[in-house]
């Protein structure tokens, strides 16, 4: 196929054309108790064997997003995937969803959890969010690769932040996403290689959507945790701002959502980071460009 040529939403297959373990990893289900979001049933995954390593899951995805780099990375660490408040399983509170409200949950799971400090990989929002913990706490992980990430507030964010300020926008999403949960994940979602979709991911990134409390969860991540005022101040702040640990920057060359030149304005401002553009991917990397994404970030991370 083409790059990044859908295909129709009836033609996808019931399951993924090539395998993975996910499902097969212990998954894990219990209420935290947290200053970022009070009592919140979290759900996470853990697989592989060796030192842990959390991994971050983006924007309207899960920690499901991780699947295809579980054997590999498992093979030397012991993964660590939670869904992210409003995400995946996790609960999805009608509370704030500030930036740095998410990013002191990830603080606070690794905590919980008995991993300060370890490496991190975190995908687009979650690897925002991993940026901004280590603002506020320097020890919170080791070291972090940041993969396609956003971090400069382009115009569509500021475009997205008027649309959702207007009256009844979250009622309108509703009506949007409603309609058909997994039709609409499977439209936002894009892959380098689109053969890689199947009707097994629809209906993971969709059921959270399925319910009022998705939805309104969902609003509020668009609304406030990527309000382009917020990262407008993260960017001016990464002048000042050393990373407390090693990071590595990895961006592809033809990312429909998060263009590359953010990584080329991110590795600007953060001259210590390791930067690496990867081509024939996509903002999942981790997904359909495996073989090109594990080689840095094995070495990174090793």
């Amino acid at each position: 196929m083409k790059p990044f040529q859908q295909l129709p939403f009836d033609a996808l297959p019931e399951a993924p054309r090539l395998p993975h373990p996910f499902f097969a990893a212990p998954a894990h289900d219990e209420v935290l108790r947290t200053q970022s979001f009070g009592p919140i049933r979290t759900r996470w995954r853990t697989f592989g064997s060796g030192p842990p390593l959390l991994l971050v899951h983006g924007l309207m995805t899960a920690g499901y997003s991780w699947r295809y780099v579980l054997e590999p990375l498992g093979a030397r660490y012991t993964l660590w995937i939670p869904d992210l408040p409003g995400s995946g399983d996790t609960d999805k509170p009608d509370r704030p969803y500030h930036p740095d409200r998410m990013a002191e949950w990830i603080g606070e799971y690794a905590e919980a959890m008995g991993i300060r400090g370890c490496r991190c990989i975190g995908n687009s929002l979650g690897g925002y969010l991993v940026l901004r913990l280590l603002m506020r706490d320097a020890g919170a992980v080791g070291p972090t690769v940041d993969l396609h990430s956003p971090g400069i507030p382009l115009a569509r964010l500021w475009a997205l932040k008027a649309v959702l300020s207007s009256p009844g926008s979250t009622a309108l999403l509703r009506a949007l996403v409603g309609r058909d949960p997994r039709r609409w994940v499977h439209r936002m979602v894009h892959y380098y290689d689109e053969s890689l979709k199947s009707l097994e991911e629809a209906r993971e990134y969709a059921r959270p959507l399925e319910e009022p409390a998705g939805v309104g969860a969902f609003a509020r991540i668009l609304r406030e945790t990527l309000d382009p005022a917020e990262m407008a101040r993260f960017r001016d702040a990464l002048a000042g701002w050393t990373p407390p640990v090693p990071l590595m920057l990895l961006y592809a060359e033809q990312d429909p959502v998060v263009p590359p030149h953010v990584g080329d304005a991110l590795a600007a401002r953060l001259p210590t980071a390791r930067y690496v553009r990867i081509a024939q991917a996509s903002h999942f990397a981790h997904v359909d460009a495996v073989e090109r994404f594990l080689p840095p970030v094995l070495d990174f991370l090793g």
